[in-house]
């Protein structure tokens, strides 16, 4: 059976999930603009910056701060500003961004973006959000 537009690009971002260095959750976004894959992200720490994954520990879970508080305290990137990060602007404008999630090796249903990744969502001209 041929998936539908929105079941093919969701799988696509949990397949992008996978790619996370995040100990805590993997997220994984896709930019469409125009039926076209502009840009995908997930959440892992900076470019040259150790990763959680592979220091095997987390600073967050280390404190014992709940999700979704003190993100400053996190090293990573979230996947929907690195998916944003690596379209630039005039590429999202208009466009959709998938969003999809694991926790505990287990789908995440109906992920939503933090609130600083809301308004980076909306600065860059994204349309939507489909989770």
């Amino acid at each position: 059976m041929r998936p539908s537009k929105r079941e093919y690009y969701l799988e696509i971002a949990r397949t992008v999930a996978k790619r996370s260095t995040c100990l805590r959750r993997q997220y994984g976004a896709v930019i469409v603009v125009n039926d076209r894959i502009v840009a995908t992200g997930y959440n892992g720490s900076p470019l040259g910056a150790d990763n959680c994954c592979d220091l095997g520990t987390c600073r967050r879970e280390d404190l014992g701060v709940a999700q979704g508080e003190r993100y400053e305290l996190c090293e990573a990137i979230h996947a929907e500003m690195n998916a944003c990060l690596h379209a630039g602007r005039d590429a999202c404008v208009g466009g959709t961004l998938y969003l999809a999630g694991w926790q505990d090796g287990e789908v995440i249903e109906k992920p939503e973006p933090c609130s600083m990744c809301e308004r980076v969502i909306k600065q860059m001209g994204i349309a939507g959000v489909i989770s």
